[in-house]
């Protein structure tokens, strides 16, 4: 299946497997426009959508029935596609607030928060997508529809999940005049106590990010 059959006017737009694909293409070309760097001053609110509806096609999926590939072993898709460079754009444009504090398992309440990167969260969720397109474009829909209800359980689910709360969080500091805390200095390969996330985290105020990533102040 080709970029041209994939919105090919034969294909049932009411059927759940275009309407997914749809929204996980949308999602894939509008994060590598962001990440062009072209107007980083509506990055954010528009990340902020583009998480939001890749997460209503998240929770289609894992409200649905459990879907099984046609074949036993996953078919060979080659080499998987680089996300670094897309990866380190994002981190450059998100800087400095593209590093903040995760809770990985809301039922585990004991551990503590650790460092996270909306960049990285963002590339490992396009790497998780476009794994499954390659499989729709090639014509194994069932094998596409898997792997994102698959992977929407194990990966990519709770990663944009993270992301979108980080997201709402930045825009809503900024549209409260509420000062932000950074996690300035911090790296996601720290272990890191709450008490030294704590420690380490200082205060930025919201006006000095408004600006540059199209935030708009509350009067």
């Amino acid at each position: 299946m080709s970029d041209a059959t994939l919105h090919a006017t034969a294909q049932d737009p009411d059927d759940f497997a275009v309407q997914i694909a749809d929204q996980v293409e949308s999602f894939l070309v509008a994060v590598t426009e962001v990440a062009k760097g072209d107007e980083p001053d509506s990055a954010v609110p528009f990340l902020l959508l583009e998480v939001s509806q890749l997460l209503l096609a998240g929770g289609r999926l894992g409200a649905h029935e459990d879907i099984v590939p046609d074949e036993r072993y996953e078919p060979d898709l080659g080499p998987e596609p680089d996300v670094d460079e897309l990866r380190e754009r994002l981190a450059l444009m998100l800087d400095p607030v593209d590093v903040y504090s995760e809770v990985f398992d809301p039922y585990e309440p004991r551990k503590p928060p650790v460092p996270a990167r909306i960049s990285d969260d963002l590339a490992d969720v396009m790497a998780d997508l476009r794994h499954g397109m390659a499989h729709y474009k090639a014509g194994r829909t069932t094998e596409a529809m898997w792997w994102w209800q698959f992977s929407y359980f194990s990966n990519w689910g709770s990663t944009a999940s993270a992301t979108l709360r980080a997201l709402q969080s930045l825009v809503a500091h900024v549209r409260l005049n509420q000062p932000l805390e950074e996690l300035d200095g911090l790296d996601t390969d720290q272990d890191l106590s709450e008490d030294a996330l704590a420690e380490a985290a200082g205060k930025v105020m919201a006006e000095e990010i408004a600006g540059p990533l199209g935030l708009r102040e509350v009067k």
